[in-house]
């Protein structure tokens, strides 16, 4: 399957109840402008998949072709169970209205919420997995935006509406298929 589509899914899937996702609800009922909250989620999310992808992409050629086949599987397996554990949104992540604005507020929040979540570690690992970086990153974005942009446009009134549970469970068994198939491929 093509490492764009591959990532769009998973990750869009992975997002949803995701702390960032939180993150997006509380901003848009915090400052209730949703176009300079979906465009710092965007810038966000490009510079930090960015990055992560970047490194996903090193890993693929710097370690040995073994090492990197069984750190695939790890990680995808690690994906798979990590996201059958719920995630809260961090209190502080939102933080007060600062002098920055709506835009750069978001930015600098939602990049610091990515870091080291379930969704920038897929993205090392599809990195690592596809060496396709440019594909990984639109396609993560892309999953990121499908994810949040409900999530700022419409805020706490479907929220609890999604079965969260269950889409989990989903993106989570595809994170185990591809350990699977990853697997496989590890063995040979």
């Amino acid at each position: 399957m093509h490492p764009f589509l591959v990532a769009t899914g998973l990750v869009a899937l992975a997002e949803i109840g995701d702390k960032t996702q939180l993150l997006s609800l509380l901003l848009a009922a915090r400052f209730r402008a949703p176009l300079p909250i979906i465009a710092g989620i965007l810038v966000a999310t490009v510079l930090n998949h960015g990055l992560a992808a970047g490194l996903g992409d090193l890993l693929a050629h710097v370690l040995s072709q073994a090492v990197l086949n069984w750190a695939v599987v790890a990680s995808f397996v690690a994906m798979g169970l990590w996201l059958l554990v719920p995630d809260r949104a961090d209190d502080d992540a939102a933080g007060a209205r600062s002098g920055y604005g709506v835009f750069a507020t978001t930015a600098l929040s939602f990049f610091a919420a990515e870091m080291g979540d379930k969704t920038q570690i897929a993205t090392i690992a599809l990195a690592a997995r596809f060496s396709d970086w440019g594909a990984v990153v639109a396609g993560t974005t892309l999953g990121m935006m499908l994810a949040n942009v409900p999530a700022v446009a419409f805020g706490h009134r479907f929220a609890d509406r999604l079965p969260a549970r269950w889409i989990h469970a989903v993106a989570a068994a595809a994170f185990l298929v591809l350990g699977a198939l990853a697997l496989r491929q590890a063995l040979r």
